[in-house]
């Protein structure tokens, strides 16, 4: 087979050549369009199903929340497993496909099964997926520098204003929000008064929920003008929530402000984004999409950061605190330098122990084209160019040229033996 292939390589040259150049432009098409990342991803191909159900203690979550979704969720193709996590108010479950299992396929698969999952599940109690991401999907990490604003503010601009903006860049999956207050209107009933004037904490809520909303009514005419009826009831401070009338008693209405205390606060936290022990600080964490090029999806969040940042209060301004464009950069860089000091010093090699420009152009050659098709495969199974992949391409230069040094060394050999073989005067 071996002998056969060589045989037809040499009597056909010319398409042999024709062969090696398209494959070597093939190549460097496929460099440049191969994703660039600074390390590989490792991570299970998972789906995650996130449960909030506020103030029930671990065991209750584990009971009515994440075992009937583990149990329901186990039977789904493709899956290699499936685990759950319960804390205090939020259950996690992890479903695991197969490697070779589509990740948008999977989530379609998982939503499915959630319709029927969710009439097992408390009240009011509804999982939702996980953003499309991987494990190694946060690339960059920001905080708002906004000297004299309050901790509420910067989260009110974060929440109200960047996250939208920055989600709508192509390859974000998720723009997770950090730190901060989250503004919230908080009423403190007081038992005692409760007891009093005989009511509960859930005719309170009733109330409350009741005089906060708004009703459409209809259209009508009038001198040839259309006019739209409407109330207008949502809550606008905290005076309008204290008046709000809970209970009449002897004919005197007893309100919100008679049996609570109404304040405006932030929501309870269970921790703090703390920025190098100088105190707290507002910012996000920028999650990229599955199977998305990282170096391109930094870029553009970069470039749409100057926009967002035309539009912020005198003052404030992004502080960007991780970067893995640095990393990738420094990676590609690191190795592409070292790429090309071997490819140098290998040439160099050859050409000296050789001491034959033929034989040495022949093995040389062999070396960009072999690289340069190395990306084509690359592409092929979605691998991107890290530090692992590229350190894998660096290492194969010895064994490609090492591979060219035999055939000509044997090829050599074999002419020398044949010359050898003739008579003088055919010499």
């Amino acid at each position: 087979m071996i002998e056969s292939l060589i045989s037809f390589s040499l009597r056909n040259r010319f398409l042999v050549l024709l062969v090696a150049a398209g494959l070597f432009a093939w190549g460097v098409y496929s460099v440049k369009e191969n994703k660039i990342d600074a390390i590989p991803d490792l991570s299970e191909n998972q789906v995650i199903v996130f449960t909030e159900w506020m103030g029930r203690s671990p065991q209750i979550i584990e009971d009515q929340v994440t075992y009937p979704l583990v149990t329901n969720l186990q039977g789904l193709p493709q899956v290699k497993y499936v685990r759950g996590a319960s804390m205090f108010g939020m259950s996690f479950v992890y479903v695991i496909f197969n490697d070779d299992t589509e990740v948008y396929w999977a989530r379609e698969r998982v939503l499915e099964r959630l319709n029927y999952a969710t009439r097992l599940l408390p009240e009011g109690v509804t999982p939702t997926l996980g953003p499309d991401g991987t494990g190694v999907g946060h690339i960059l990490w920001y905080t708002l520098d906004a000297p004299g604003m309050d901790l509420g503010e910067q989260r009110a601009i974060q929440d109200w204003y960047v996250k939208f903006a920055l989600q709508n860049v192509q390859g974000v999956s998720e723009l997770a929000s950090f730190g901060g207050f989250q503004k919230q209107y908080q009423i403190t009933v007081d038992p005692n008064k409760l007891n009093y004037y005989n009511l509960s904490a859930q005719e309170v809520i009733q109330s409350i929920r009741a005089n906060n909303n708004e009703a459409g009514g209809r259209k009508f005419e009038q001198s040839d003008i259309g006019y739209i009826i409407k109330t207008t009831g949502y809550l606008k401070s905290v005076n309008e929530i204290e008046n709000i009338p809970v209970k009449t008693v002897n004919t005197v209405p007893v309100k919100v402000r008679d049996i609570a205390t109404v304040q405006m606060t932030g929501e309870t936290r269970l921790g703090i984004f703390d920025m190098n022990g100088e105190g707290e600080v507002v910012g996000g964490i920028v999650v990229m999409r599955y199977g998305e090029n990282a170096d391109e999806v930094i870029t553009a969040v970069k470039k749409k950061m100057e926009e967002v940042a035309k539009g912020f209060p005198q003052g404030v301004k992004f502080n960007i605190v991780y970067d893995r464009s640095d990393l990738i950069q420094e990676s590609i860089s690191s190795i592409k330098t070292t790429l090309i000091e071997e490819m140098i010093v290998v040439s160099i090699i050859v050409i000296i122990f050789l001491f034959h420009w033929r034989s040495a152009a022949s093995i040389i050659i062999q070396i960009p084209i072999t690289i340069a098709t190395s990306f084509i495969l690359l592409n092929a199974f979605g691998i991107t160019s890290n530090i692992m992949s590229l350190t894998g391409i660096a290492l194969a230069i010895g064994v490609i040229v090492d591979n060219g040094i035999i055939m000509a060394e044997n090829s050599y050999k074999n002419l020398s033996h044949r010359y050898s073989e003739l008579n003088p005067e055919d010499k």
